[in-house]
């Protein structure tokens, strides 16, 4: 039986305005997205095995979803089917995540999820490595709880668990602080990937709110250290913790660099720089499928980062939410920025 990666989290369509000069036929663009299913189709392309667990409504859209995911080289058999619909999400042509979003989410299928409703026996038997994202657990409590059942069922098949924390400022509505949920999902995980921010934010690690001020690449990546020491003193379970920094330094350039550490060191990417970005989605998502695939192959460290890097800055000039780059075009971001 293959070991295979399972990405587990909500699948969402992703709505866009076109560029102007396609506007006049076509107005609006559709993408398939959602964090872990952007995660999920980086690792396929990459040939590693992995399957995608998410909730979707048993109708025709949902087939062609399926369909496009299995063409990806995703495996769906854990995709299970409840609800009425789809989450959505509108997001303005080449603008942020955090910036210009509109979530349309609520009453999902996935947002309707309860433990129980998972056979995680099954969906788990041929799992090496399960990955999941903050979002999920920022929905509502009960998608919270699920998050927990999938995460104390893959602890006990030593099942190595990622979490990327991503925070969402517009989720998070239904009476929970972030503090009050993560650590406990966090407790499970062997690896922790996200940046100094999104950790206060999420597991209350102590942040330098002076450190814009201090600025510079030496300031942020000591901050990254101290963070991710304290991430695996407050979780021991945790072994390899990853942070990104990327700055807009001003409407056409941007920066871009990253860190790991494990084993007692830290790991740090080369800087790379653009002008010009053509969808900001989904890097990060790509950064954390580029921690798997090195990670799954037993890569060294700074092969992994360097990797996963390249992969999540190459995602910044391709439209849509996941990334169509193959292992050979990743590699030739990484010597070119080396050049």
């Amino acid at each position: 039986m293959i070991s295979k990666v399972l990405c587990f989290g909500e699948l969402l369509l992703r709505i866009s305005p076109a560029a102007s000069e396609e506007a006049e036929k076509h107005p609006f663009l559709l993408y398939v997205g959602g964090a872990e299913a952007n995660t999920a189709t980086a690792l396929a392309a990459w040939n590693i095995p992995v399957k995608y667990c998410t909730v979707l409504p048993d109708n025709f859209m949902s087939r062609y979803v399926i369909n496009y995911l299995e063409y990806k080289g995703i495996y769906t058999s854990s995709i299970q089917f409840s609800g009425d619909r789809v989450g959505v999400y509108y997001l303005d042509r080449g603008a942020d995540l955090k910036s210009s979003v509109v979530y349309d989410r609520d009453h999902s299928a996935f947002s309707e999820l309860k433990r129980g409703m998972i056979d995680w026996d099954k969906v788990l038997r041929d799992v090496s490595w399960f990955n999941f994202t903050a979002i999920s657990p920022a929905l509502n409590e009960n998608v919270a709880d699920v998050c927990l059942e999938a995460l104390e069922a893959a602890s006990k098949r030593k099942i190595t668990i990622s979490v990327d924390l991503n925070y969402r400022a517009r989720l998070w509505k239904y009476g929970k602080k972030p503090v009050d949920v993560m650590p406990a999902l966090v407790e499970h995980c062997d690896v922790v990937m996200g940046n100094i921010w999104s950790a206060n934010s999420l597991l209350g690690t102590s942040i330098d709110e002076h450190i814009h001020e201090k600025g510079g690449r030496e300031a942020y990546l000591e901050h990254a250290k101290a963070t991710s020491l304290e991430i695996m003193e407050r979780f021991p379970k945790c072994k390899m913790v990853a942070n990104t920094f990327r700055f807009d330094q001003d409407k056409n350039n941007l920066l871009y660099y990253t860190s790991l550490y494990t084993d007692g060191v830290q790991y740090n990417s080369s800087e790379f720089r653009t002008t010009g970005v053509v969808d900001r989605s989904g890097s990060g998502d790509c950064f954390m499928g580029g921690l798997i695939y090195g990670s799954y192959l037993h890569h060294n460290p700074q092969d992994i980062v360097d990797y996963a890097t390249a992969a999540a800055f190459g995602k910044l000039q391709e439209q849509g939410d996941a990334t169509g780059q193959d292992v050979l075009t990743v590699a030739k971001i990484k010597t070119h920025n080396a050049d």
